[in-house]
C-alpha cells in the first residue's frame, strides 16, 4: 500500500512558484529529484501547458521541470519599462532559475522560442547539460519557412511591418499553430489555443511579444556558436520533427546531422506542436534515448 502511494505521488505533477530576479516564475515539477532531470522549454505562444501530457508519461523514470518564462503562462508579466523583452534576458531567468531550485546537471528539451534559449545555456554551460532533444527548435539558417517572411521585413523596419506580424497574434493564428500540418485538427484540444490566446490577449502582452519578433533576429548571430559547441561537444541530440511544420521545415531538423551525424532523427507526420498526435512515441523516443545516454 505504501508503495502504491509513492509511486503516485512521484507521478503526480506538482504546480509551484518560485522568486527569481524579482518575478513569480511558475513552473511544473514531478518525479523523483534523485532520477535524471529533464528541463522542458516551451515555445510560442504557448507556456509549459505544451507539456502537460509528457510529464506524467515520463515521471516514473526521469525527474521533469518546466517553467513559464516571463510574459508567458502564469510567470510574471512585468511591463516593458520593468524588463527587457528579449530572448537573452530570458535565457538570464531561465539560468538563475535552474540554480534557484538547485539543478546542477540535466537534459533539455527544446521546442521552437525554447531552442534560442535552451542552445545559449547548453553552449555557455556545457558541463551541466548532459543530452538535449529538439522539437522543431532550430538552430541552423535551414528550416525557415516563408512563415518567416514579414517577421524578417519587421526585423528591417518596425514600424513598416508591425500591422503585418500583429496577424500572428490573433487568435486565428494561434489556432492555426497548434493545428495546421496535423493528421487529424479534430484531435488537438481547443483549450490549447484558447489557452494561450488569454494570456496573449492581456493588456500589454502583445507589445512585449512584438519585441520579442523584433529581437529573433539576433538569435540567428549565436548559431555560429551554437554549432560550433556541437562539434567540439558532440552532446547526444535526439530530434523528433514535425515533417508537415510550416513555421520549421525538416531541413532545420536534418542541418543538425552536418555537425551531429551520430544524432538520432525522427521526423513525424504532424505539425509545429507534434506532442499533441504523437505525444506517446515521443514520450518512448525519449525514454530510448535517454536510457542510452544517461546514468
Amino acid at each position: 500500500m505504501n508503495t502504491v502511494n509513492t509511486a503516485r505521488q512521484t507521478a503526480a505533477t506538482r504546480h509551484r512558484t518560485v522568486q527569481v530576479d524579482g518575478l513569480d516564475i511558475f513552473y511544473r515539477e514531478a518525479g523523483d529529484r534523485a532520477n535524471p532531470t529533464l528541463l522542458l522549454l516551451h515555445g510560442f505562444p504557448t507556456s509549459s501547458q505544451m507539456f502537460r501530457n509528457l510529464i506524467p508519461n515520463l515521471s516514473d523514470r526521469y525527474h521533469l521541470v518546466a517553467p513559464d518564462y516571463p510574459g508567458f503562462g502564469q510567470s510574471s508579466f512585468p511591463a516593458r519599462d520593468r524588463f527587457e523583452y528579449t530572448f537573452e534576458r530570458i535565457y538570464d531567468v531561465v539560468l538563475n532559475f535552474v540554480d534557484t531550485i538547485g539543478l546542477e546537471r540535466f537534459s533539455i528539451y527544446i521546442q521552437d522560442y525554447g531552442a534560442p534559449i535552451g542552445l545559449r545555456l547548453a553552449q555557455r554551460n556545457p558541463d551541466r547539460v548532459q543530452a538535449m532533444i529538439t522539437q522543431s527548435g532550430n538552430a541552423y539558417l535551414e528550416g525557415f519557412t516563408p512563415f518567416w517572411d514579414r517577421l524578417i521585413a519587421y526585423s528591417n523596419d518596425r514600424a513598416a511591418h508591425e500591422e503585418s506580424v500583429r496577424e500572428y497574434l490573433t487568435y486565428e493564428a494561434a489556432k492555426w499553430q497548434w493545428t495546421h500540418g496535423t493528421r487529424d485538427p479534430e484531435s488537438v484540444p481547443p483549450d490549447t489555443w484558447e489557452l494561450d490566446y488569454r494570456y496573449l490577449d492581456r493588456p500589454g502582452n502583445k507589445e512585449a511579444q512584438l519585441d520579442l519578433f523584433y529581437d529573433y533576429q539576433f538569435n540567428l548571430d549565436s548559431y555560429p556558436a551554437f554549432q560550433q559547441y556541437f562539434r567540439d561537444h558532440k552532446p547526444p541530440v535526439l530530434i523528433v520533427w514535425g515533417k508537415a511544420d510550416e513555421i520549421f521545415d525538416p531541413a532545420g531538423a536534418e542541418a543538425y546531422l552536418k555537425d551531429l551525424p551520430d544524432a538520432e532523427l525522427h521526423l513525424l507526420d504532424t505539425g509545429h506542436f507534434a506532442l499533441e498526435e504523437d505525444g506517446d512515441l515521443i514520450a518512448e523516443k525519449i525514454r530510448n534515448f535517454l536510457g542510452r545516454h544517461i546514468r
